[in-house]
């Protein structure tokens, strides 16, 4: 099972990593995921995960408060609504699909304002 939780947490990670630079693939979930399974399976790798200075300050304080940063969540959300309207407004043809693909941006928009959020 250790095996297995490293390899789904490697895998999450990438997920992650390219969710970065693809737009529709969320990179919260999946790096979340990751720190997940490696808490389950590797110390080293979930240290490793921690320690990381692009994700590790975020990790630390949803290990610790269940919550994240008040900018954390502004840039989320600014990423969010960029994203989907630059989508919709140049890459979705019909008004149809347009409305679909905004009605899809508040999922995650909903998500995200539901998690606490920290002073810091």
């Amino acid at each position: 099972m250790r095996s297995l939780f490293i390899i789904l947490g490697l895998l999450s990670l990438a997920l992650g990593i390219i969710g970065i630079f693809l737009p529709l693939l969320p990179t919260t979930p999946f790096v979340l995921l990751a720190a997940f399974l490696f808490a389950r399976s590797s110390k080293k790798m979930h240290h490793w995960l921690l320690s990381n200075k692009h994700f590790g300050p975020t990790l630390t304080q949803w290990e610790e408060n269940r919550s994240i940063s008040k900018q954390v969540k502004i840039r989320a959300i600014v990423i969010i609504v960029l994203t989907f309207s630059v989508s919709i407004t140049f890459f979705i043809p019909g008004t149809e699909f347009q409305l679909l693909v905004a009605a899809c941006a508040l999922i995650p928009l909903f998500i995200l304002l539901r998690i606490p959020t920290s002073a810091s």
